[in-house]
């Protein structure tokens, strides 16, 4: 059985540092279907940033299902609070299918990945690298989930 909540992120992790929180969220979160996390192979650049954004978007697109639906996390997405990044992930879960979430490469992603995502989300204002990207995202999911389900973690 795949796991409910995927993210996928182009590239490899450079430290281990981030291994142990987002471990211990995805373990709480088997529960609820569970989190698995992919790399994907990041494109070499050879020239131009749009070749390395469709290339990359493509390697993410294949690894989306019909049923799944993608959310792009990129700083130029839409700012949400808990409540309606809990909404999200809600209205996910109630489509069937999996909540696939995306992390693009060192030039983010290109208008083929946005335009191909259910919504295109920030988890900050700032731009986050992809460890603390990922801590972040596997911390509100959790966070998410509980509020969902009444479980003591929010507040």
């Amino acid at each position: 059985m795949s796991a409910r909540f995927r993210l996928l992120r182009v590239g490899k992790a450079r430290g281990t540092w981030s291994d142990a929180p987002v471990e211990d969220w995805s373990k709480r979160i088997r529960r609820w279907g569970g989190f698995a996390e992919e790399d994907v192979k990041p494109e070499p650049f050879k020239g131009s940033v749009e070749a390395v954004r469709d290339a990359e978007a493509a390697r993410l697109l294949a690894r989306v299902g019909a049923r799944d639906r993608l959310i792009a996390l990129d700083e130029r997405g839409e700012r949400l609070d808990t409540d309606a990044f809990a909404q999200l992930v809600d209205a996910g879960r109630q489509a069937g299918g999996g909540l696939v979430f995306a992390i693009g490469g060192p030039y983010g992603h290109g208008p083929t990945l946005r335009d191909a995502a259910h919504r295109v989300v920030r988890l900050s204002d700032l731009v986050l690298n992809h460890e603390i990207a990922r801590v972040v995202l596997v911390e509100q999911l959790y966070r998410a989930l509980t509020l969902l389900e009444g479980v003591p973690y929010h507040h």
